[in-house]
């Protein structure tokens, strides 16, 4: 996921509580005293002389003014994070550069600078750094990069087989945000092959809604974590990133406040995509819902042979949850 820095000079308060308020994961602060300051605000990274990050050292700052300017910014090592400003605001010293470092962020003075800056090349970016005085300006820029977070082409998933399994564990995600109708995580048997389970916002005459919440299934099942990656359901704590996904694939970054496993009654559910296998094992309980191709819920209780929910495949490979190219064959 894109990183939202803020840099604070002259230092100001106000905007360090609204950047923090407004999503930004790092405040660059030029003055060491002033650092102190951010600490004394909330918990998170400060880049600064003697910072969580070293402004100098871990973190460099190069203006592109030139061509050797943008050759300096290419010369760090890959370990370090460089941030680039350019004085005209021209796209082809980013492009360049975006190419040749993964460790790159880009200096911005408003919101359409910042859409710009993390779509270039397409990849853009791994970060941006807002420099601005208007508390305004930091929220705009917040809504920016929420509304540029990862974006994945669900497809729609014919149901093929249901099957009771009895008991196992499985486990119950709930989360620091809350969770709108169309909304869930993506889980399956496979990498390759993921079913979106539909966040608990629905009422019933038994149980309240639970919109932080999805009962997502089997221990063994992978969960999408940020930047492509993977683990299993039994892996994640209170404090861990996942990703929740609507309806029309877009992805945003949820926290987990308390992961539950709990021994409960099981159900196989299978489904085809075009020649692709899917399949997932989730508790079987009215609660835990599907989600169909328009964003509504379906629950496993009503759940039959032929009907059409929203899923995501890709090629299978994964070590440690990272993908990798491998041949490899799940049943």
């Amino acid at each position: 996921m894109k990183e939202f820095w803020v840099w604070v000079e002259p230092y100001d308060k106000k905007l360090v509580t609204t950047a923090l308020e407004s999503g930004a994961t790092a405040i660059v602060v030029p003055d060491k005293e002033k650092a102190k300051e951010v600490k004394k605000l909330a918990r998170t990274t400060v880049i600064a002389p003697g910072g969580d990050l070293e402004l100098g050292r871990e973190v460099v700052y190069v203006k592109i003014e030139g061509k050797e300017d943008e050759e300096k910014a290419a010369k760090y090592p890959p370990e370090v994070k460089v941030i680039v400003e350019t004085t005209d605001w021209t796209i082809i010293p980013l492009e360049n550069l975006i190419a040749q470092r993964e460790e790159l962020y880009a200096v911005v003075k408003n919101a359409h600078e910042a859409e710009v800056a993390l779509q270039t090349l397409e990849k853009g970016v791994k970060g941006i750094v807002l420099k601005t005085e208007d508390i305004n300006e930091i929220k705009r820029v917040g809504k920016a990069l929420e509304a540029a977070q990862e974006k994945l082409e669900l497809v729609t998933v014919k149901i093929t087989r249901i099957l009771p399994l009895g008991l196992g564990d499985r486990v119950c995600v709930d989360t620091t945000s809350l969770m709108s109708r169309g909304e869930g995580m993506l889980v399956g048997n496979s990498s390759a092959g993921m079913f979106l389970v539909h966040a608990e916002t629905e009422e019933n005459p038994y149980v309240a809604s639970r919109p932080f919440r999805v009962n997502a299934g089997a221990v063994h099942m992978y969960i999408r974590v940020p930047n492509n990656k993977t683990k299993y359901l039994c892996e994640l704590n209170a404090g861990d990133q996942v990703m929740v996904y609507n309806h029309e694939g877009r992805g945003r970054v949820v926290y987990v406040g308390r992961s539950k496993v709990e021994r409960r009654p099981m159900l196989l559910v299978e489904g085809k995509y075009e020649d692709r296998k899917l399949s997932c094992i989730l508790q079987n309980a009215e609660t835990i819902r599907l989600t169909r191709p328009d964003g509504t819920p379906l629950s496993v209780a009503e759940l039959k042979e032929g009907d059409e929910v929203l899923g995501y495949v890709e090629e299978a490979g994964r070590h440690f949850g990272m993908k990798v190219e491998e041949t490899i064959i799940e049943k």
